[in-house]
């Protein structure tokens, strides 16, 4: 009896192990996407826009090479926002606690304008947090912040706007927040639509994601041996460590 408690008790450790490792690796291992998870209690992560010439970045090689004169390495890179033509955001932007640009509450066409649209920021205390245009409140302990549309995930739940199958199919990137509080950042490799993109990020366990932009979405990874220096962005996300 004790011989087949143990073989039962093994076998259902195997089994659990094994549901474990399938469904991580459906998260971390599909294809269609290049993630990076970030923990803001162990890594620096900021948003920039302009250099201290107050001239924009505009790509992510720019960035680097401005990191490096500054004795950081950059260890990874997204575009992080829709912006105008001059690059300047379309919506809020805060750096080092400092409002840039004020919040877009305007109705329009557009990505940016699918309601609801969001808000990604960090606290000073680096605490992230995803939330909708409509219930953002300004404080004056938010460090970094960039609004961009529409949102993909609100409390769990795929936007409403977005259909299976749809044939709306781009280059898609973003951010959605863990349960644990870390980020998880991710661009489609290949075309997707909203609705596979946003369950990407329900599928990890996010409850909160934010869309940022799609054809000239951008990513420096070299970690995992993608790297775009291209492009010309707005706002820019960045994670480094000094040299």
């Amino acid at each position: 009896m004790i011989k087949n408690v143990c073989n039962i008790s093994a076998a259902l450790l195997l089994v659990i192990a094994f549901g474990v490792l399938t469904a991580s690796k459906s998260i971390n291992d599909d294809e269609r996407f290049i993630s990076h998870t970030v923990d803001l209690k162990k890594h620096d992560l900021k948003l920039y826009w302009k250099d201290n010439k107050n001239q924009p970045f505009r790509s992510l090689q720019r960035l680097k090479e401005w990191l490096d004169s500054n004795g950081r390495k950059m260890v990874f890179a997204m575009n992080g926002g829709m912006y105008k033509t001059d690059n300047s955001p379309l919506g809020l932007f805060i750096e080092a606690n400092k409002i840039i640009t004020p919040l877009n509450t305007r109705s329009a066409s557009g990505n940016f304008y699918l309601k609801p649209n969001g808000v990604f920021y960090i606290t000073n205390d680096n605490h992230a947090t995803i939330c909708t245009t409509d219930q953002f409140k300004k404080d004056t302990k938010i460090k970094y912040a960039t609004q961009s549309g529409p949102m993909l995930l609100v409390n769990g739940k795929i936007h409403d706007a977005f259909t299976k199958n749809s044939k709306n199919v781009n280059i898609r990137n973003g951010v959605g927040l863990l349960a644990d509080g870390k980020l998880l950042f991710a661009m489609s490799k290949t075309l997707v639509n909203f609705y596979d993109f946003a369950e990407f990020f329900k599928k990890a366990g996010c409850k909160n994601a934010l869309y940022f932009d799609g054809f000239v979405s951008r990513t420096y990874l070299p970690e995992k041996n993608w790297i775009q220096t291209g492009g010309d962005c707005g706002v820019i996300i960045a994670e480094s460590v000094a040299k």
